[in-house]
């Protein structure tokens, strides 16, 4: 055999072991780094994802976290210090409303208009009273009871309530539900429980202010009772309906003493300002709402000899020329009432279930009236003539007839025997009279009449003394 052919035939064998162990001896093995160093690194890297995925929740972790510790705060602090607090917020939140004479508009059609249309001053100034725009009412006169007057020692007098929850005393007379069916009876002369029903029964009012406010011919009035509103000087009149027009608040005692504090003190001549103030005693309820509904629904009683009226409430101010108001919604449109039709609901059953949610009455109460309402067939309509029934009564206009005095005597009534919630007795009195010539006015329309300011302060309960 040749020397080439042992070559060819010549094997060479390689284990698998040795092939793996060369290889071991060329790999290069990494440097290990240290655990702890590559650990901080990474718990950093870890840190910074989590920080900007999350950032917000983290902002707003130490915020619930200062709200909490606040709230325990302000839970461990006396409730007049807590009132005080309030009150003091309410002020600088009131700041930016006081004095605003802008104009408040809406849209119409595609057209930005102004909610309330007033002439101009020019115009206001040789403005004169057109004739009543009373109607065909079929009342046209009304009798007010009173114990000088009434027979009702041998009256027996039994009602569903007693006394105590219908809050009937001798400021009110005793009406009872017969007398209450009876005055809805629209005849030619109406007889009817309106207040003032007895010299004793509180309401009390120096002689010298009853001489001032005989002399009232239009009157823009307001009260606070308890001390919890301040006093809110009226703005936007010409120098002619200031001339014509008497502005009345009325206050009791406590709320005097309050705005005293104030530096709001009541001048030798009664006045603060533009305000002739009325310091009202003995006033006739323990609740200061009702208390606070005299003035604001029975202002033909206090002012017999006023043709027109404008009642505002305390936590307001008024801003506009009350001549140039009473042409815009009464003359103009022909009404002898106007006020602002409820923003949030339309229906007085719906406004007894919110009434109750927000605990401005109790349960019982609103059941109560409303059970009556239901008695007396007073549907669960939206609308009446055509328009919202439903009222949120903070600005009243009204000329002072023989429909407008009848309305208001019975819508009082209602609060006294019901809740003073007047929003669920105001559609049922209009219904029930069917009362026509009322502008319901737009909420705007209220929103241009004043500026809003809110109450002030915690309305302080009336304090009798026993003997």
């Amino acid at each position: 055999m040749s020397s080439s052919s042992m070559l060819n035939t010549i094997s060479i064998s390689v284990s698998d072991d040795d092939e793996v162990t060369g290889r071991m001896r060329v790999r290069v093995r990494p440097k290990r780094k240290k655990p702890g160093l590559r650990g901080r690194r990474e718990l950093l890297r870890w840190a910074v994802r989590i920080a900007m995925r999350w950032w917000p929740v983290l902002l707003f972790l130490p915020a619930v976290a200062l709200l909490l510790l606040e709230s325990s705060r302000l839970g461990r602090k006396l409730p007049d210090e807590v009132g005080d607090n309030l009150a003091a917020s309410a002020k600088v939140e009131s700041v930016k409303n006081l004095n605003r004479l802008d104009p408040t508009t809406r849209v119409v059609h595609g057209v930005r208009e102004h909610c309330l249309k007033i002439l101009s001053p020019e115009k206001l100034e040789n403005l004169e009273f057109p004739v009543s725009a009373e109607s065909n009412f079929p009342a046209k006169r009304v009798l007010y009871r009173s114990d000088s007057s009434d027979q009702h020692s041998g009256e027996q007098y039994t009602i569903t309530q007693n006394e105590e929850a219908t809050r009937f005393n001798l400021f009110t007379g005793f009406q009872t539900l017969h007398e209450r069916e009876e005055s809805f009876k629209a005849n030619e002369t109406a007889v009817v429980h309106c207040g003032f029903y007895s010299e004793n029964g509180g309401f009390k009012i120096s002689d010298d202010d009853r001489s001032f406010m005989r002399t009232c011919k239009v009157v823009v009035s307001t009260c606070a009772f308890g001390g919890g509103d301040d006093l809110y000087q009226p703005i936007g009149m010409t120098e002619a309906s200031f001339e014509k027009v008497c502005y009345v608040a009325f206050w009791d005692e406590i709320t005097q003493s309050t705005q005293e504090k104030e530096g709001k003190v009541i001048g030798e001549d009664h006045m603060i300002d533009k305000w002739h103030v009325v310091v009202v005693k003995d006033l006739p309820f323990s609740d200061q709402r009702l208390n606070g509904k005299i003035p604001k629904m029975l202002s033909h009683r206090l002012f017999p000899e006023a043709r027109f009226s404008i009642w505002v409430d305390s936590k307001s101010q008024f801003r506009r020329d009350p001549i140039g108001v009473i042409e815009a919604l009464l003359w103009r449109t022909n009404s002898v009432l106007a006020i602002s039709e409820h923003g949030a609901r339309s229906s007085l059953y719906d406004e007894g279930k919110a009434v109750v949610k927000k605990h401005k009455a109790t349960p019982e109460e609103v059941e109560m009236q409303l059970n009556q309402y239901r008695m007396d067939a007073i549907p669960d309509d939206k609308r009446f003539n055509g328009k919202k029934a439903l009222a949120e009564a903070s600005v009243i206009v009204r000329e002072h007839t023989a429909s407008t005095n009848l309305f208001m005597c019975l819508w009082f009534n209602e609060v006294v025997r019901f809740t003073s919630r007047d929003q669920l007795s105001f559609p049922y009195v209009l219904r029930r009279l069917n009362m026509t010539r009322v502008n319901m006015f737009p909420v705007c329309t209220r929103k241009d009449l004043v500026n809003s300011i809110g109450h002030q302060r915690k309305v302080k309960p009336l304090v009798r003394l026993t003997s």
